[in-house]
């Protein structure tokens, strides 16, 4: 089958591998794509965390910002890698690695992370666009134009992503170029905050705050795309040099993410207002002048819109991965109305939940972690991926493994989940903790750190299984034609 994968044409490939007479795409077109995911100004609290909370100087949370961003993205880029290889979405790939009844766990927290980041999305660009109709036309904020707001962001979503993947390429690079001057404008604005004084005499902090930080930007950006890297790249040439897809990842989103990290982290040195701020669009916006307050708006709006394009795309495609058997564009229909509920739920009937809300789904990004760490070890080994049995979810299929489930990979990806989750502190506040791992007074726990713990443990624990059982299997074919 075609898949009409041109710009303004419904895209009716769902998540079948794309044949190589399909694939026409190229690097360049990936550099844009994580370019305009990752420009929102949203990004500023990460530089202002670094600065305000970990206590470094301005060329500390520059170098920490560059090796987070752009190192946490080149494990985008590799992922990107195994896209071209097979054609075919993260997730469904997964199922050679996981067997396909042992990547439901795997792919239902992915689709569960990007539904919930959605609905953040959402929630806020809501708040944005009901800001600009109060500044712009005097109108207060109700019910009903709070639901026509939510309306407004999720059809504009809805419009590129349900197109699908040659008319999100297109919307991203063109977009970015019209967000992009916004961001510049606007920050050429905040800079004139920058206490310039204090940032050129800033003591720096101890080599281990800059570690610690490291894991916060990637934990922060990168890693939480990890699961989305092939999605956009199945339309790759196989030709197409791995490197140059992990490049265009990497510096992609890189340059933005840490233009905005340095940024924030001016912003924050001796001023400790947006580190500590609760809704960082309202203490970004109380630090410009009025007449700047709609072209900012309007930037972090469309910010959050860029980035919300890619990640429904992504949520459709595997939620078809999970077994639900419906045509792609009714899939990202299906996701963009349990946004739309989600964001009504948040703005008009949940009292206190928005906090709660981010630190489930941020504990999500443990269980992702561990699966990246997986699939990655899986890649060592791997240059191709069987397109039927990628789709073969049958007894006797190719990843069929062992009663569906590949269990070397499915006991690490779990053993990751648990170490991690031994040093993670849930908590919306320093008084609400909903939940402490028991390892969460340690060093490793304080620094935020327990993400990187679960993927050296979950690598480790699948080279060794997936060693032993190897050579198992080795021993039993040889047996097979000697006896």
């Amino acid at each position: 089958m075609t898949s009409d994968n041109k710009v303004g044409a419904v895209e009716t490939r769902g998540i079948e591998p794309v044949p190589d007479a399909e694939r026409h795409g190229n690097p360049l077109q990936l550099f844009w794509v994580w370019f305009a995911a990752n420009i929102s100004i949203l990004g500023l609290p990460l530089g202002a965390t670094l600065v305000a909370l970990r206590g470094m100087n301005i060329w500390q949370a520059v170098l920490v910002g560059a090796i987070g961003s752009f190192g946490s993205f080149a494990v985008v880029g590799l992922i990107s890698v195994a896209g071209k290889w097979g054609g075919a979405p993260s997730m469904t790939l997964s199922r050679a690695v996981f067997g396909p009844r042992g990547n439901h766990g795997p792919t239902l927290v992915s689709w569960l992370s990007r539904v919930g980041w959605e609905v953040v999305n959402t929630t806020t660009a809501a708040y944005a666009l009901l800001a600009i109709l109060h500044i712009a036309f005097g109108v207060g904020a109700s019910s009903v134009l709070t639901v026509v707001c939510l309306l407004a962001f999720v059809a504009l979503t809805l419009l590129v992503s349900g197109l699908g993947h040659a008319t999100l390429v297109w919307i991203q690079q063109r977009a970015t170029y019209v967000f992009g001057v916004l961001n510049l404008v606007v920050g050429g604005f905040l800079v004139t905050k920058v206490h310039w004084h204090t940032v050129l005499h800033a003591p720096a902090a101890p080599a281990s705050v800059m570690i610690a930080g490291i894991g916060v930007i990637a934990g922060g950006t990168g890693i939480g795309w990890a699961n989305a890297g092939a999605d956009m790249a199945r339309y790759q040439p196989r030709r197409v040099p791995g490197r140059r897809i992990v490049a265009a990842a990497a510096a992609g989103a890189g340059v933005p993410l840490l233009l905005l990290i340095t940024l924030g982290g001016l912003l924050s040195t001796g001023d400790h207002t947006l580190a500590a701020a609760s809704d960082p669009v309202a203490a970004i916006q109380a630090m410009l002048p009025s007449w700047m307050a709609i072209p900012y708006l309007l930037t972090a709006f469309g910010g959050l819109l860029l980035s919300n394009h890619l990640s429904v795309y992504s949520a459709g495609l595997t939620m078809i991965t999970l077994g639900i058997r419906v045509r792609r564009v009714l899939a990202v229909g299906a996701d963009v109305v349990l946004t739309l509920a989600g964001g009504v739920y948040l703005m008009l009937i949940a009292k206190n939940f928005y906090g709660p809300f981010i630190t489930f789904i941020s504990l999500l990004a443990v269980a992702i972690t561990s699966w990246v760490a997986v699939f990655l070890v899986d890649m060592l080994t791997r240059r191709e991926y069987d397109p039927a049995g990628l789709m073969d979810t049958t007894r006797g299929g190719v990843y069929w493994h062992h009663g569906g489930v590949a269990w070397s990979a499915f006991v690490a990806w779990a053993a990751g989940i648990v170490a991690g989750l031994l040093l993670t502190v849930a908590q919306t506040s320093e008084t609400d903790v909903w939940f402490a791992g028991p390892l969460s007074k340690t060093w490793p726990a304080r620094n935020g750190l327990g993400w990187l713990v679960a993927f050296a443990v979950a690598a480790v624990i699948y080279l060794v299984l997936r060693t032993v059982t190897g050579s198992r299997e080795t021993r039993a074919r040889v047996s097979e034609v000697v006896s």
